[in-house]
């Protein structure tokens, strides 16, 4: 079984505990422990990285923890791997002060 992690209810990402490759069911749990969610790997995504919960236009906030930790650069489709090809990162971003 595919798991993932969300840790906050205003989360729209979620961390996967295994990788996923394309097609493969995603069941995400909350920190409760509790399923929240079943989603479809819209790609191979690595152990450790991010899928995304719902949809996420291009230019919205990703959230993970609850914090904005990076914007969207292009449309993102629930299930699919978000990471640098399509997030920019806010965090560690001295032009950002």
């Amino acid at each position: 079984m595919i798991r993932a992690i969300k840790v906050e209810e205003s989360d729209n990402v979620a961390t996967l505990l295994f990788e996923a490759k394309a097609g493969d069911s995603v069941y995400v749990f909350n920190k409760a422990g509790e399923q929240a969610a079943v989603l479809t790997a819209a790609n191979d995504i690595p152990r450790g990285h991010k899928i995304a919960l719902k949809g996420i236009a291009e230019g919205e906030p990703v959230m993970k923890y609850s914090f904005v930790i990076g914007t969207a650069i292009k449309d993102i489709a629930a299930g699919e791997h978000v990471h640098v090809h399509n997030e920019s990162s806010n965090r560690g971003r001295g032009d950002l002060a």
